[in-house]
């Protein structure tokens, strides 16, 4: 066995938690909500904040300003920045520093002003940048426009529609309304979506994520130390992780996403299951084609089938797939990165935590996100048995 398939089932998730709210909220700090987020999960572990002993962190801080600021001394930190889905790869880094003894009690911490910019540090994309010297003097203005780009090619090649973009849409605000603290709770319709302006064709305004302020937090240790913990632990099963490029122009194919396969593949292939065997599946939606294309990707539909996949409302609730049972980023929260989320709420559902919008016998769960413009792809498969 080799060193990565040896990590299945030795970590479990035993606490998540958001900020105290989230939304539009001028009054908190990107900090604050790191430390908000990381209270609210330590106490759902049942651990006080001085076990813990490794902290992992993304954004635009550094990775030892969270632990100065929640006053934890850690032996180990991660700060890895992919974008989105930068914490599902600090659940693969947890799971490795856990086994190592590197760290007894690992916190992953997202605190992000990203609607009221509140103590949220600069881009720290200059003019001297890869993507402002190579690719914005070409037109491209920012991710609306490279998803476009991809969602284009994907319409070209296989027929997809608008319809089948806003089919996302409609069934993740769905969900949403089932959640009382999504930004967006009211109901929509396709001729909603396709009424709504264009953002960057073929994209219109409700097939875009929100912009909100929020953070959210996850605690893991050991398997063996989390049968002592009050709520029941939530297993790793399986972790992947890949990278295909910096700028989508340099995307290996505008109609397929090989990060994604890729990591898919590692995953399923760490955890011994396979699509069938997920009964709930959390896949970042910064646009409604990026669930698209994960569906593709990791093996839920063939090669442009998705569209026909997701027809029909497949995905809302009392549908075939329950998919992003929170709302997403389209209509729960979306702070700018969004896969810490994805974590929580799948941890909620195997709980049996999620009131009406819970996946009835829900034991096993997929987390799949990306980072930058389809430039990277992480996922994590969870269960409540080891």
């Amino acid at each position: 066995m080799n060193t990565t398939s040896s990590l299945r089932g030795t970590a479990a998730i035993v606490g998540v938690g958001e900020s105290d709210q989230l939304g539009r909220l001028p009054d908190r700090s990107a900090l604050q909500l790191h430390m908000e987020a990381a209270r609210n999960a330590l106490a759902d572990a049942g651990i006080g904040v001085g076990e813990v002993d490794a902290v992992f962190s993304s954004g635009r801080n550094m990775a030892n300003e969270v632990p100065e600021y929640l006053g934890i001394r850690p032996r180990f930190v991660g700060g890895t920045q992919v974008g989105g889905c930068s914490f599902l790869l600090h659940i693969e880094h947890a799971a490795a520093a856990l086994a190592a003894g590197l760290c007894s009690v690992a916190l992953i911490t997202h605190g992000e002003s990203g609607y009221s910019r509140v103590g949220h540090p600069r881009q720290r994309w200059g003019d001297d940048s890869v993507n402002n010297q190579f690719e914005i003097p070409h037109g491209t203005t920012g991710p609306a426009t490279g998803y476009g780009l991809v969602a284009t090619r994907h319409m070209h090649e296989y027929g997809t529609t608008s319809e089948d973009l806003a089919e996302i849409a409609v069934a993740t605000r769905a969900w949403a309304s089932l959640n009382p603290r999504a930004f967006a709770r009211d109901p929509i319709t396709i001729e909603d979506v396709l009424a709504s302006r264009i953002i960057s064709w073929p994209l219109h305004l409700l097939d875009c994520c929100l912009v909100t302020d929020g953070g959210g937090a996850v605690v893991l240790t050991r398997a063996e130390r989390a049968a002592d913990l009050p709520a029941p632990p939530v297993f790793v099963l399986g972790t992947g992780t890949a990278i295909g490029h910096l700028m989508v122009s340099q995307m290996e194919n505008f109609d397929r996403w090989d990060a994604a396969e890729r990591a898919g593949a590692a995953a399923f292939a760490m955890a011994g299951v396979g699509p069938t065997d997920i009964d709930v599946t959390q896949l970042y939606d910064a646009f409604t084609i990026v669930p698209l294309l994960a569906l593709e990707a990791l093996g839920y539909c063939g090669r442009g089938e998705s569209g026909p996949f997701v027809r029909g409302q497949r995905t809302a609730p009392g549908g075939a797939f329950p998919l992003n049972t929170n709302g997403g980023g389209l209509s729960y929260t979306h702070t700018g990165m969004y896969g810490i989320f994805m974590i929580i709420e799948a941890v909620r559902q195997l709980r049996g935590l999620r009131g009406p919008a819970q996946v009835q016998g829900a034991r096993t769960a997929l987390c799949h996100g990306t980072g930058g413009e389809w430039s990277s792809a992480a996922t994590v498969i969870l269960s409540l048995d080891r």
